[in-house]
C-alpha cells in the first residue's frame, strides 16, 4: 500500500485522524486497533448517535457481551425505534474499548437520534438504523434506510452518476473496478488477508480514503442525501473537538464519509442544512444482539453475510483455516457424522491448494466452503447448510449489564427471567413445561403474559409426552426486535402481570367479534389474569346475548370449553365462565338445525365442522368441573338426531349426525345401516348420496375402520356405487375421491381386498358369519381380555390413574 507518509504529515498538523472503516469488518477493527496505538489520539470520536455518550462506559462492564446494539425509541411511540450493532469485531467497538483501556474520552458525533426517528416518522418510515454492504455510507446510521425491505439492504453498483433514485454501493462499485464479480471476496482479498499496514498501521486508511475520494467526485452522495446532513453534523463535532483537544482528535467513521468530513466547508453552511431539523424526545439503551441479525439474510442486517467467520478472523488472527477447520468437525462431529483428523487435514489443504488456483493470498470463506464441502461432507450441501447456519452466520446472543437504562417492564422481566431459570437464548430450543410444579407453571404464565402483550419469545407446541392439560411444550427463541415489542408494552404497565392485565381488557374493549373475545378468555386464564376476567367476561356475555349468528356462536363455544379444562390444573375458577358457556351451548342448539336448512354445498361443509367443533365442545363441557349442566350431552344428542332425520338438511350434515350418534352409542349399528339403505336407494340423486357418505365416513378418524369391520355398510356402500348411473358417476366421483384419499394408506389397502373378496359373500353382510378370514361375527371377549394388561402396560394408564383426573385419559377404558 501507498500514501502512508501523507497520512502521518496530516496527523501532525492540524487536521484531525480520520479512520474510514467498514462497519463490522474484522480487517478495518485490527487496524483501528493499530493505528490508535500508533497514534495515541486524545480523544476518540465514533460515528453513532450523541445521545448513546452516556452509555459508553457500560462497555467495560463485565457483564457486557458483544454482539448488543444501542437502541433508541421514541417515548411517545416505543415501536419507532433504531438500533446500532455492534460485534466484537466491529471497528466502532474496538475504538471504545481503547479509549476506555487507555482513559481516554469517547464521543458519538452523528445526528443525534432524536432528529433520526423524527425524520423517519416525517418519511413514513419503519425506524431502524440503516447500514449498506460496505458500511461505508452508514454503518449503524441513524438514519432509516428510506428503501430498506431490511433496513441494511442497498442498490448494486452503477457506472452511471447517481441521482436520488439511484443508490450506489460502494464495495460493489471498487470489486468491479477491481476485476471481481463479489464485492466481499474482493474485501477479503484487500483487506482482510492483507494484515494491517506492515510498518505503517495508517496506510490502509489514507488508500480507502483515496478510493472513496474517487467515488465521491464521480457519484457524489451516491444517491444517499441524508448523509449530507449527518455529515454536516459529524463537521460541527469534529471542529468542536478540535478547539478542545486542537491535533489529538481522531475520528472513526464509515469510509464514505472521509471526504466529506476532510472537505473544507464554513460552519454557517453546515448549521444551514440542520435548521429545522423535527425532533422527537428519545429514550436510549444497550440491548442484546445476534450474529444472526448482523447477517443480511435477517432483515435486520449490517451488510454483512457471514458475521460468524468475521468473528473468527479476528479472534484468530493466526492459523484462521486451521482453526475454522476444526471448529467445524467438532459441530459435524456434534451431529453424529463421522469426521477425523484426517477429514481435517486434508479440508485444509484443499482450501489452500483452491485459493493458490484462484490466485488469492490466502484461503477465504468460499474456498473453506468447498473443501469442506468435498471433504467433510462427501458432496452433500445438506450437512453444509448446518455449518452454513450455526458456524457462518451463527447464533451468537450478546448481554447487556444490569445496569444499563431501561424501561421498568424489561426490568420486571429481567427479574422473571432469573427467578424462573428462563434465560433468552438466540438458538431456537423446545421447553417441555409439567404444569402441577409450580416453577413451570409459573414460567407458564410469564410465556403467555408475554405472548399476549406482543412479545413473542415462546410459541406453543404440541407436546410430545402427554395430551392431558397438565403439559405444554414451547418453542422459545429470543431475537433482538423482541427489547422493541417490550419497550412498546410498556405503555400498558410497569410489571409484565400489571401490562398484561390492561392489555386484556383493552383488547376486549376493541375486539371486533365474539370468536374474538372467548379467544381472549382463554389466553387471560391461560396467563391466569384473574383481574382482567371479570371485564372479558362481561363483554363475552353481552356479545354472546346480542349475537343471532349461529356460526359466530358455533365458533366461540370451543375456545370456551377448552378454556373452562385450565382450571382444573391452574387452580383458576372459571364458575361464570361455566354459566356463558352453557347459555351459548344452549343458543347453539336452539339455532343449528334452522340455520342448516337450505345450504348449498360450500356453506354445508362449513356448518359440516361448526357441528364437529361443537360435538367436541359439549364433550368437554359436560366433563369439565366447572359446568355442573348434566342435561347438556342430552340436549345435544336431540339435536343430532334432528339433523339426521331432516330432509332439508344437506347430506354431508345428515351423514355426519348419524355418524356422531353411532360414535357416541346413541345408535345401534343396524339403524345406521337402515339410515345408509334409504339414502343410498335409487330414489336419492347419487350427488346427495355421496355427500351423505362424506359425512358418514369422512373428514374424522375411524371412519375407514368402521367399513372395514363392519361389512354391512361396506356392502351398502359398494351396491349403491356400482348402482350409480354412469351419466351421474363423474358428478360423485370427486365426493368420493375426496372421502376416501383422506384415509390411511393400510385402510385403503384393506378395503381395497374387502372389495376384491366381496364383501358379505360369506354371510357377512347379514351378521350370520365370517365375511373374509380373520372376521368373526362376533366378539371373541376371552382372546380380547387377554391382550388388555398389554395395552394397559403400553398406555402407561396403570401409573397415571392418580392424574387420570387432569389428563385427557378419563375417555379409556379398559
Amino acid at each position: 500500500m501507498t500514501g502512508g507518509a501523507s497520512a502521518v504529515s496530516r496527523r501532525a498538523g492540524a487536521g484531525p485522524l480520520l479512520l474510514g472503516v467498514r462497519h463490522h469488518g474484522p480487517g478495518s477493527a485490527r487496524a483501528v486497533r493499530a493505528a490508535l496505538e500508533e497514534a495515541r489520539p486524545r480523544v476518540v470520536l465514533i460515528e453513532g448517535p450523541p445521545e448513546a455518550d452516556a452509555l459508553i462506559p457500560l462497555a467495560a462492564d463485565e457483564e457486557m457481551r458483544p454482539p448488543v446494539a444501542l437502541l433508541a425509541h421514541a417515548v411517545d411511540e416505543p415501536g419507532r425505534s433504531a438500533f446500532w450493532p455492534l460485534a466484537e469485531f466491529s471497528p466502532e467497538w474496538v475504538a471504545i474499548r481503547w479509549a476506555q483501556d487507555h482513559e481516554v474520552p469517547a464521543r458519538f458525533i452523528d445526528l443525534p437520534a432524536t432528529h433520526t426517528l423524527a425524520w423517519g416518522r416525517q418519511e413514513g418510515e419503519a425506524g431502524v438504523a440503516g447500514e449498506r454492504p460496505l458500511d461505508t455510507d452508514a454503518a449503524g446510521d441513524s438514519a432509516p434506510a428510506p428503501d430498506s425491505a431490511g433496513p441494511d439492504s442497498a442498490a448494486g453498483p452503477d457506472s452511471a452518476p447517481a441521482s436520488a433514485d439511484v443508490r450506489i454501493d460502494p464495495l460493489g462499485v471498487l470489486a468491479e473496478a477491481a476485476g471481481y464479480d463479489d464485492p466481499e471476496r474482493w474485501w477479503e482479498d484487500v483487506v482482510e488477508h492483507r494484515g494491517a499496514g506492515k510498518g505503517d498501521a495508517l496506510a490502509p486508511f489514507t488508500v480507502l480514503e483515496e478510493a472513496m475520494g474517487a467515488l465521491r467526485e464521480t457519484y457524489g452522495s451516491g444517491g444517499h442525501d441524508r448523509d449530507l446532513v449527518r455529515e454536516a453534523y459529524m463537521r460541527l463535532q469534529v471542529r468542536a473537538a478540535q478547539r478542545e483537544f486542537e491535533d489529538g482528535v481522531a475520528v472513526v467513521c464509515g469510509a464514505w464519509h472521509v471526504p466529506a468530513l476532510r472537505q473544507k466547508a464554513t460552519v454557517a453552511a453546515d448549521k444551514a442544512l440542520l435548521k429545522g431539523l423535527a425532533k422527537v424526545k428519545t429514550d436510549m439503551t444497550w440491548v442484546p444482539w445476534t450474529h444472526r441479525r448482523l447477517s443480511r439474510f435477517s432483515g435486520y442486517g449490517a451488510g454483512i453475510e457471514s458475521p460468524g467467520w468475521y468473528g473468527h478472523l479476528f479472534t484468530a488472527p493466526d492459523r484462521p483455516v486451521e482453526r475454522w477447520m476444526t471448529k467445524v468437525a467438532g459441530l459435524l462431529r456434534a451431529e453424529d457424522r463421522i469426521v477425523s483428523s484426517a477429514h481435517v487435514i486434508e479440508a485444509v489443504r484443499l482450501a489452500e491448494t483452491l485459493a493458490a488456483m484462484r490466485g488469492r493470498p490466502l484461503p477465504g470463506l468460499s474456498e473453506t466452503t468447498d473443501a469442506v464441502r468435498a471433504v467433510m461432507c462427501e458432496g452433500s450441501d445438506v450437512p453444509l447448510a448446518l455449518v452454513q447456519d450455526r458456524l457462518v452466520v451463527g447464533d451468537v446472543l450478546g448481554e447487556v449489564p444490569s445496569a444499563a437504562p431501561a424501561v421498568p417492564l424489561q426490568r420486571d422481566l429481567a427479574r422473571l427471567q432469573r427467578r424462573l431459570r428462563l434465560k433468552p437464548e438466540a438458538l431456537e430450543r423446545e421447553l417441555e413445561l409439567d404444569l402441577r410444579k409450580e416453577n413451570d407453571a409459573a414460567r407458564s404464565r410469564l410465556l403467555h403474559r408475554l405472548r399476549l402483550l406482543g412479545v413473542a419469545w415462546g410459541e406453543p407446541a404440541a407436546s410430545r409426552g402427554s395430551t392431558g392439560t397438565f403439559r405444554e411444550t414451547w418453542r422459545l427463541r429470543w431475537e433482538p426486535e423482541l427489547s422493541v415489542r417490550v419497550a412498546e408494552a410498556g405503555v400498558w404497565g410497569t410489571t409484565v402481570l400489571s401490562a398484561a392485565t390492561a392489555k386484556a381488557e383493552a383488547d376486549a374493549v376493541a375486539a371486533q367479534g365474539l370468536a374474538d373475545v372467548t379467544a381472549l378468555a382463554e389466553r387471560c386464564l391461560l396467563a391466569e389474569l384473574s383481574d382482567a376476567l371479570p371485564v372479558v367476561m362481561r363483554i363475552l356475555a353481552d356479545r354472546a346475548a346480542l349475537d343471532a349468528d349461529v356460526g359466530h356462536l358455533a365458533r366461540a363455544l370451543p375456545a370456551l370449553v377448552r378454556a373452562l379444562r385450565y382450571g382444573d390444573v391452574r387452580g383458576t375458577d372459571t364458575g361464570a365462565l361455566a354459566e356463558v358457556a352453557a347459555g351459548l351451548a344452549e343458543r347453539v342448539f336452539v339455532g343449528l338445525p334452522p340455520a342448516c336448512a337450505a345450504l348449498d354445498a360450500d356453506a354445508a361443509q362449513e356448518m359440516r365442522g361448526h357441528v364437529d367443533a361443537v360435538h367436541g365442545a359439549v364433550g368437554l363441557l359436560q366433563d369439565a368441573p366447572a359446568a355442573g349442566q348434566d342435561h347438556l350431552r342430552v340436549r345435544w344428542r336431540s339435536v343430532l338426531r334432528v339433523l339426521g332425520a331432516r330432509d332439508t338438511v344437506p347430506g354431508v350434515i345428515r351423514g355426519r349426525a348419524v355418524r356422531l350418534l353411532l360414535d357416541d352409542g346413541e345408535l345401534a349399528q343396524e339403524d345406521a345401516a337402515r339410515l345408509m339403505g334409504l339414502v343410498l336407494s335409487p330414489g336419492t340423486p347419487p350427488a346427495d348420496a355421496a355427500a351423505w357418505i362424506e359425512g358418514f365416513v369422512g373428514g374424522g378418524p375411524g371412519g375407514g375402520m368402521l367399513l372395514v369391520h363392519d361389512e354391512r355398510l361396506l356392502g351398502l356402500v359398494d351396491a349403491w356405487l356400482t348402482g350409480v348411473p354412469a351419466e351421474a358417476f363423474t358428478d360423485v366421483l370427486p365426493l368420493l375421491r375426496r372421502t376416501f384419499s383422506a384415509y390411511e394408506p393400510g385402510v385403503r389397502r384393506t378395503l381395497g381386498e374387502l372389495v376384491r373378496r366381496g364383501p358379505g359373500a360369506a354371510g357377512g353382510a347379514t351378521g350370520t358369519g365370517p365375511g373374509i378370514p380373520g372376521f368373526a361375527a362376533g366378539l371373541d371377549q376371552a382372546r380380547a381380555d387377554a391382550v388388555l394388561p398389554v395395552v394397559r402396560l403400553l398406555l402407561g394408564l396403570d401409573e397415571v390413574e392418580e392424574d387420570i383426573g387432569d389428563t385427557d385419559l378419563v375417555g379409556v377404558t379398559g
